[in-house]
């Protein structure tokens, strides 16, 4: 591994699983609703779908952000005062240092305005709520390969994947193996040059973009 690759930080902070929050003020509740999440595919579902379940509610704000960088953001307002909720909800993502996160905050109106100093405190409230509840966990960013190597290799393609730790997601043993792994960014250096050194091994990227772990 050489000294750049020792450096990368493919380590970052999410959430396991879904998580609530809630606040309350002169009769508006700001239901506050976290996800894990990987993809704006998987956003857009989500979004779609609370909007189906709370339908009777007034705005349903939302802010996320995505990728080991955490250079995959956005926040949105629902029809609120312009950043009066989504950079609210994105600031409490920010200041806990998470990413693959999507937080939505379902308000529903109490007849009662209050004001944006109320709305941003309402919004940043939940959302904290929603985080506090939640378990943070590491993930790690990795990139996918799929190796292709001759039987009579198998042994030092398996003697490989068990020095870097991987786990094989998917494999074929024929005449001409092949097997799916995926590798921490930081290890991608030393994997590929032990391919290099196994005769008839090649590896071939499976994705621009790293996943996680």
């Amino acid at each position: 591994m050489n000294g750049t690759e020792s450096q990368i930080n493919d380590s970052y902070r999410s959430i396991a699983s879904r998580s609530e929050g809630l606040f309350k003020d002169n009769g508006s509740r700001f239901i506050a609703l976290a996800y894990p999440v990987e993809t704006e595919q998987e956003i857009k579902e989500i979004v779609s779908s609370l909007k189906k379940e709370y339908h009777d509610a007034r705005h349903h704000c939302y802010a996320y952000r995505l990728g080991y960088k955490g250079d995959i953001f956005r926040a949105n307002d629902d029809g609120e005062p312009s950043s009066s909720a989504g950079r609210p909800i994105l600031g409490q993502i920010d200041a806990n240092g998470l990413s693959d996160i999507l937080i939505v905050v379902v308000r529903y109106f109490g007849g009662i305005k209050l004001g944006i100093p109320g709305l941003i405190r309402a919004y940043k409230t939940s959302a904290a709520d929603a985080i506090s509840s939640a378990q943070i966990i590491e993930k790690t960013a990795c990139r996918r390969f799929r190796l292709v190597f001759g039987y009579l290799n198998m042994n030092d393609v398996m003697k490989m994947t068990k020095e870097l730790g991987l786990s094989p997601e998917s494999q074929d043993f024929g005449m001409s193996c092949s097997m799916e792994v995926r590798v921490r960014l930081s290890s991608v250096g030393r994997f590929l040059e032990l391919c290099s050194k196994i005769e008839g091994c090649s590896a071939e990227g499976m994705d621009g973009d790293p996943g996680a772990m």
